[in-house]
């Protein structure tokens, strides 16, 4: 067994890959429903040549056709003669002694090599036809990897009409005809019938363990058939109650994971350490769900300790000394992605990481738990008892959730305005998908429709009874499956519809059944209003929901399409992958059935089908992107929209199932639109309170005075900044005057100015008017420093950094450009 250590030396150093936990639920299923054991003999492999060639001559195994009948014979006799030479108490111990038994593909030939050499030489057919025969005998069971490696389309019917008969009656009169008789239907009777084969006996004696065992040995393009094969079985009753759900999937799922499990997906070096993290999970499990458990071990593991481990080779403590700390900070505020560009290259990008608070959030507890632990139970983890080296600044999330509630208003108010048009697309899209499925079932068997201005030719092949099949062939194009294509294009609309008039999660959504449809009758006034029952999710609080007319008719269609023939909805069970774990059987609303196997529709079909509706609608983002719709963005919108039509806070809140008002008001994104209006609304109270004369209508002569205090504004070299209903408190001494601001076009009247200025200081000092070249003087100065800031302004505005004054007349009056 490989060890810790030893994955850790093979384990990438620049990367971590951790050990994946998919297909756990195999091999703990396998121990509980194990497969039957191969026999080795039983009394038909027993019978003598004479008794075994009787037998083939007699119903059910003689064949009608008369030439069929002795190619069977003549095949017969050959390969027990050829047998015979093998070692072996009885025909199937010397079959496997045989090289037949090894070589499927080109097992006829050892034979024919045989016979040659004895003076004949038997036909491949003949062969064939003997082989087939013993077989439907039971004298020789083959293995299922040599019939995967063999088929034979002739293996299905002779098997079903002379080993069981009745139980293959049986089973296809459980199972849809439609189901029974499609492509997949034939497949999964070919695992049917290989199984009766290889272990004997009929369909009533296959096994959980059988179909497992099956599973998990074949490859993944013959999956399907399989979990088909297991889920008739399943509704047939044969299986014990504590048998799977389904088999759908069972390769790629997990079970529940122990501690020690989990933490050894991440192949941590130091032992002690890695049991330190497995007894830390071990503790907090029981307060957990499994997601939030799972998500633990995933910091610890791999985001805290295997990254030590890598960057600083031997640690062993996590007592971490000053550098680590901050180097180990330093890599979880950043992550490497890979980005496709235009060319089809990908390019490693270093990006910010978001969820680096709340990772070291996890990491603080994680010590934090332990020195408190250590006070009760110091044996145990007394010497665990460090100094944390996550502070709670480090932890601190408020400018990261800041940054979060922006971006989802942001996303929130772009698919707002644009939610109609998704709901008219997704109502076009189940209209054309109606009409085509229509068009190809009036259409006969291989003959040419027009629909929506496309020519389709109908496959001739019949997968339904009376040779209908909802496949066409567009001309010039590709083949489509018209019912597959209506059924996804149905639920999808339903998608949006259930979520924009309810707000639910998707995963409440997909738990949505028959029993959650619920009346109520008003104690008041007797009335019977409908209600629809979510069950606890996130919050573990199950509430109710007003069912409103708009809603009433789309969870009657959707009651409509799911219920059987008999008129109730089929049980099913849906995985929890949250939880790892397979959900009672209920009625879901959120199910389809393919080849009669009724199951959940999953998160990954309702997220595509959203895809495909806003492909088909055109819309993008102010990137010119597709504009993506993802199911929770339907719950902001429903809140938003909710508030913003005059629903109390409070009331959302328990629509919502919100455990408290501010997770509400974060899903709020408020318009500045509407705080707008609010705002006009508070002026409108406030003028109310107010003295009625403060809001008197102006007089026209209050008006012209105003107007006309503007006219006297207007300077030779500018205009005047003082306030409205001042005086100029300068007499009128412009060039001193700090408010006059002067027109860069007037420099040159300015510098007239400064040039006569000191032409008259030059006359006052010959003259000896010493009082006058002193007030003439002070001007200069004025004229001087408005100069040189007409000059300053003048050279920023030639600088690369100059902004200026926004000017929104210079676009309504420039004319001549002709673009």
């Amino acid at each position: 067994m490989t060890t810790t250590a030893e994955q850790a030396a093979s384990a990438p150093t620049s990367e971590l890959i951790a050990l994946s936990l998919a297909g756990g639920q195999t091999p703990s299923l396998l121990a509980k429903f194990p497969r039957r054991n191969i026999a080795r003999t039983w009394p038909e492999t027993e019978a003598s040549y004479e008794q075994i060639l009787d037998r083939l001559q007699k119903p059910p195994l003689r064949m009608e056709k008369k030439s069929s009948q002795q190619a069977r014979m003549q095949g017969a006799r050959w390969i027990m003669k050829w047998l015979a030479t093998f070692p072996g108490d009885n025909w199937q111990q010397r079959w496997l002694a045989c090289p037949a038994a090894e070589d499927p593909k080109d097992w006829t030939t050892h034979i024919r090599e045989w016979g040659r050499q004895g003076g004949g030489l038997p036909t491949h057919s003949a062969m064939t036809a003997g082989l087939l025969a013993l077989i439907c005998a039971d004298v020789i069971r083959l293995d299922l990897s040599w019939m995967a490696a063999r088929s034979s389309r002739f293996l299905r019917h002779a098997v079903a009409k002379t080993r069981d008969p009745e139980g293959f009656a049986q089973l296809e009169a459980s199972v849809p005809a439609d189901a029974y008789s499609s492509i997949d239907g034939g497949r999964a009777l070919v695992v049917l019938t290989q199984l009766v084969v290889a272990y004997g006996g009929g369909v009533r004696d296959i096994e959980v363990g059988d179909l497992l065992a099956f599973r998990a040995s074949s490859t993944r393009h013959r999956s399907r058939p399989i979990q088909l094969a297991y889920a008739w079985l399943r509704n047939w009753g044969q299986f014990p109650p504590d048998a799977p759900s389904t088999l759908f999937h069972l390769q790629s799922r997990a079970a529940q994971a122990t501690p020690a499990q989990l933490v050894d997906r991440y192949r941590l070096q130091c032992q002690s350490v890695r049991d330190l993290i497995v007894d830390y999970l071990t503790e907090r499990q029981p307060g957990l769900d499994y997601n939030s458990y799972e998500r633990l071990s995933t910091v610890l593991g791999r985001n805290f300790w295997a990254d030590l481990e890598r960057h600083h080779p031997g640690i062993s403590s996590i007592d971490l000394p000053a550098d680590v700390r901050a180097q180990f900070k330093a890599r979880i505020a950043t992550k490497v992605v890979r980005r496709r560009q235009p060319d089809g290259t990908l390019i490693e990008v270093t990006e910010p990481r978001v969820s680096a608070p709340a990772v070291l959030q996890v990491i603080r507890a994680f010590y934090l738990d332990i020195a408190q632990w250590a006070l009760d139970e110091p044996e145990r983890w007394g010497r665990w008892a460090v100094p944390c080296p996550i502070s709670s600044a480090d932890t601190n999330v408020k400018k990261l959730e800041r940054q979060q509630k922006s971006r989802a208003d942001s996303r929130t108010r772009e698919r707002l305005p644009y939610l109609p048009v998704l709901v008219r697309t997704a109502e076009r899209r189940l209209r054309e998908a109606r009409l085509r499925l229509e068009s190809v079932n009036a259409a006969p068997s291989g003959g040419t429709f027009t629909v929506l201005g496309r020519t389709y030719v109908k496959a001739r092949y019949a997968s339904r009874p009376g040779g209908q099949t909802a496949t066409a062939t567009e001309v010039g194009g590709r083949r489509r499956q018209f019912d597959s294509k209506e059924k996804r294009a149905f639920w999808t609309w339903a998608t949006i519809e259930i979520l924009r008039h309810t707000g639910i999660r998707i995963e409440e959504l997909q738990e949505l059944s028959h029993h959650s449809i619920i009346r109520y009758t008003l104690p008041t006034t007797g009335e019977v209003v409908p209600l629809l029952q979510i069950a606890p999710s996130k919050t573990d609080q199950e509430r109710l929901l007003l069912i409103s007319p708009e809603l009433a008719d789309v969870l009657s269609a959707v009651v409509s399409r799911v219920r059987g023939p008999d008129g109730s909805i089929p049980l099913v069970s849906r995985y929890d992958g949250h939880e790892n774990v397979w959900n009672p059987p209920v009625p879901l609303l959120y199910q389809w059935s393919v080849s009669g196997d009724n199951r959940a529709i999953s998160k990954n079909t309702i997220v595509r089908g959203l895809d495909k509706v806003i492909e088909a609608s055109g819309l993008r983002d102010k990137d010119g992107n597709p504009l993506r719709y993802q199911p929770h963005d339907f719950r902001r919108i429903f809140i938003t929209d909710a508030i913003l039509n005059g629903l109390p806070p409070h009331i959302a809140q328990v629509i919502a199932g919100h455990d408290s008002i501010n997770t509400t008001m974060g899903y709020n994104a408020i318009y500045p639109g509407a705080a707008i209006e609010a705002h006009r609304a508070f002026i409108a109270r406030r003028r109310s309170l107010r003295p009625p004369e403060e809001y008197r209508a102006v007089t026209p002569e209050e008006w012209d005075e105003f107007l006309g205090h503007f006219e006297k504004r207007k300077l030779a070299l500018g205009d005047c900044g003082r306030a409205y209903g001042t005086d100029c408190a300068h007499e009128h001494a412009c060039v001193r005057c700090p408010v006059l601001i002067v027109s860069p076009n007037e420099r040159p009247r300015l510098v007239e100015i400064r040039e006569n200025l000191a032409d008259r200081i030059a006359e006052a000092e010959r003259e000896g008017w010493l009082g006058e070249a002193e007030g003439l003087s002070v001007s200069l100065a004025a004229a001087d420093e408005k100069i040189a800031q007409l000059d300053a302004r003048e050279e920023r505005k030639h600088s690369p950094i100059f902004l200026g004054v926004p000017a929104l007349f210079q676009t309504a009056g420039h004319t001549d450009d002709p673009s």
